[in-house]
């Protein structure tokens, strides 16, 4: 077969690839236009403020990853679920999303609570801020097993930058929890239905994954529209210190929250859909996979957010990192051409990276070197992305580029330390986060 005919063969592949990811995630979700009624009124459960107006937008949001181990039979039976999320945007009303994507029977939630936390990294509410949630009006909603729900919206005054609270008790069991395992954040559960305990007390489990919810929308005036940012796990932030908000991702949402000329950018928001390991091309294991490629979970992770402005794209470096090894730079970026059709096809600009050094790495090999060098190549061409973003050149040692900056380096010679993801979000170009798609690259 000629070279020619394989990358036709592989575009081929490509385009039946984007095509399935389309429908490989049916869910119970609410449009980006659509705007439910806030529930509330003035029980003791809501808040008696008035409808105000303002934008929905994403403003937290973690990508399902797979099954959380030993709870294939019974889930969270009779226990309280309270995730720890932190927002960057403020708002007026909030709903959240629900996933049983890898659980294997429907998932029971017959009571669920959402608050602000009382402080950071804390599992009680701040005062006079629990707010029950429902379902198209109920406190129960039954997910059937591979589908998500979204809850009707609330009224709740949500401060910027803040930890928030979201509870659900689940009564029977439900088979495998669907998790985000590397969230760098602490969170609790705690026996019997404590949904909407205000007191942390009863909640002496802890875990660090989120379980169950992976997004969380507010009606903001802070924000205009969500930047969607798809990466592997130097977007999920791993090695960045728990608790502390320090993933590059966070760092950007601060930048386009601080007050400054509107010639420095847009008012956005930025939810995170980075998943540790995570490659374009190649799945994990499991019906639905585990760990799904860039390519079958863009339509759910990226397209399926709030009122999406812009994607950044950071993905590539397990390609040729993790096994099977892809060496060959012109399929890995034929992939990530692919993301950027998809992005295309909605009006979405798109603003991808290039990949960093990790000589010093124990899978460091330089045939390796040699790819991720080719795929910058290409990137930095422009005929990959609308823009890009050279976090390679950013972090690299100047005396040795194929390796990250020692003060850049947490010590794995792959992943930032805190000053390097710092670092990644600083040199992201706000202008480059205008402006619409263009009809072709």
């Amino acid at each position: 077969m000629t070279k020619r005919h394989g990358y036709a063969l592989l575009a081929a592949i490509l385009a039946v690839i984007v095509a399935i990811s389309v429908a490989i995630y049916v869910g119970v979700a609410a449009d980006d236009a659509e705007e439910r009624p806030l529930t509330g009124g003035r029980s003791p459960h809501s808040s008696a403020a008035p409808a105000s107006a303002g934008t929905w937008v994403g403003a937290w949001s973690a990508s399902p990853v797979g099954a959380e181990p030993g709870t294939e039979v019974n889930g969270m039976a009779g226990h309280s679920v309270r995730n720890v999320v932190h927002v960057a945007v403020g708002g007026t009303a909030a709903r959240i999303t629900l996933s049983n994507l890898y659980g294997q029977q429907p998932l029971t939630i017959t009571h669920a609570s959402i608050a602000v936390a009382a402080t950071a990294n804390n599992a009680a509410a701040a005062a006079g801020t629990m707010r029950r949630l429902t379902f198209r009006g109920s406190p129960t909603v039954v997910v059937p097993a591979g589908q998500q729900v979204v809850s009707d919206a609330v009224r709740l005054l949500i401060p910027h930058d803040t930890d928030m609270l979201v509870t659900t008790y689940s009564p029977t069991p439900s088979g495998p929890i669907t998790i985000h395992p590397q969230a760098r954040q602490i969170s609790y559960s705690a026996a019997g239905d404590r949904t909407e305990d205000a007191s942390g007390a009863a909640y002496t489990g802890q875990t660090p994954l989120w379980r169950y919810v992976t997004a969380l929308d507010v009606l903001s005036h802070e924000s205009d529209g969500t930047v969607v940012v798809i990466g592997d796990s130097l977007t999920d932030g791993s090695t960045s210190s728990v608790g502390e908000n320090r993933r590059w991702t966070d760092v950007l949402a601060d930048r386009l929250r601080e007050p400054r000329d509107t010639s420095d950018g847009p008012r956005y928001s930025v939810v995170n859909q980075g998943i540790s390991g995570n490659r374009v091309l190649a799945s994990g294991l499991g019906r639905p996979a585990e760990n799904p490629s860039g390519l079958i979970r863009f339509h759910r992770d990226v397209l399926g957010r709030t009122n999406v402005r812009v994607v950044v794209v950071a993905l590539g470096i397990n390609d040729i990192l993790r096994t099977p090894q892809q060496t060959d730079a012109n399929k890995i970026t034929a992939g990530l051409r692919a993301l950027t059709r998809q992005a295309h096809a909605r009006g979405l600009r798109v603003v991808g990276a290039t990949l960093m050094p990790l000589q010093g790495h124990r899978g460091y090999r330089p045939y390796l070197e040699d790819t991720r060098q080719a795929v910058n190549a290409q990137i930095r061409s422009g005929k990959v992305y609308d823009a890009y973003v050279d976090f390679d050149k950013a972090l690299r040692d100047p005396y040795n580029p194929r390796r990250l900056r020692s003060d850049y380096d947490s010590g794995d010679h792959l992943h930032p330390s805190d000053k390097g993801y710092e670092r990644m979000a600083e040199i992201l170009d706000l202008e480059d986060l205008k402006g619409a798609a263009p009809a072709q690259l």
